[in-house]
C-alpha cells in the first residue's frame, strides 16, 4: 500500500480534483434545474404541473449509466441521424450534463418539500401586500425555503460525489478511473481498492461531518 502511494499520491489527488470539479459543476446545475422543476410542481397551472411530474419521474426512473451512456455515446449517434457528423462531447461535458439531469430531479424534490414546508399564510400575506407571485416566491417563501434545505443539498452532493464514480465507464479521470488504472499496472487491487476507498471516505465524512454543523447551527437559530 505504501509503495503504491509513493508512486500514484499524486496522481489519486489531481483525480480526487477532478471528482470534485464535476460534482460541483453538476450540483451547480442541478439546482438550476431543481428550482425549475419544483416552481413547475408548486405552481397552480396543471401544465406545469405535468412537467415538473414528467420530468422527475421520468429521470429517476432511468439509471445514472444508462443516461450517461446515452448522452456520451447515443446522443453523438442522434445528431448524425440530424446530419450532424463528427459531433462528441468530452467526457467532463457530458458526465455534467448526466449528472445535472440525474441530480436535478432529486433537486426538484426537495426543493419542492422546501418550498412547502413554508406556511401558505407567508405567500398569503405577501400577495396581499400587491406583490406579484414571482417576486413573493423570490423575495419572501425562497429564503425561508432555503435554510431548510441546506442540510439536503449537502446530502445531495455526498450522493452526486460517490455517483460520479459511475462515469468512470465513459472514461473520464476521476478518482475510481484512476483506481482502475492503478489495479491494472500494478496488480494490487485489495490494495489499491482500498486506497481509494480512504480517499472516498476523507471527503465523505467531511462533508457529512459539515452538513450536520450546519444543521445544529440553524435548529440553534429557530430557537
Amino acid at each position: 500500500m505504501i509503495s503504491i502511494l509513493q508512486t500514484y499520491f499524486f496522481m489519486l489527488l489531481r483525480s480526487l480534483g477532478y471528482t470534485l470539479v464535476l460534482t460541483l459543476l453538476a450540483l451547480v446545475f442541478a439546482m438550476i434545474i431543481g428550482l425549475i422543476f419544483a416552481l413547475c410542481n408548486v405552481s397552480r397551472a396543471k401544465v406545469l404541473n405535468v412537467i415538473g411530474t414528467v420530468y422527475v419521474d421520468a429521470i429517476r426512473g432511468v439509471p445514472l449509466i444508462v443516461l450517461a451512456y446515452f448522452i456520451y455515446f447515443g446522443f453523438p449517434q442522434l445528431m448524425k441521424l440530424l446530419g450532424v457528423n463528427n459531433f462528441r462531447l468530452p467526457a467532463l461535458q457530458a458526465g455534467t450534463i448526466a449528472l445535472a439531469m440525474n441530480c436535478g430531479a432529486y433537486m426538484a424534490e426537495i426543493f419542492r418539500a422546501g418550498i412547502q414546508s413554508i406556511d401558505k399564510g407567508q405567500m398569503e400575506a405577501a400577495r396581499s401586500l400587491g406583490l406579484p407571485y414571482g417576486i413573493s416566491m423570490k423575495k419572501v417563501i425562497l429564503p425561508q425555503a432555503f435554510k431548510v434545505m441546506i442540510p439536503s443539498i449537502i446530502n445531495q452532493f455526498i450522493i452526486t460525489l460517490k455517483d460520479t464514480s459511475i462515469l468512470s465507464v465513459i472514461g473520464y479521470p476521476e478518482l475510481t478511473n484512476m483506481g482502475k488504472t492503478i489495479s491494472g499496472n500494478t496488480f494490487k487491487s485489495l490494495q489499491t481498492w482500498a486506497i481509494v476507498g480512504i480517499f472516498y471516505m476523507i471527503v465523505i465524512v467531511t462533508l457529512s461531518r459539515v452538513a450536520k454543523l450546519i444543521e445544529r447551527r440553524l435548529k440553534k437559530d429557530e430557537h
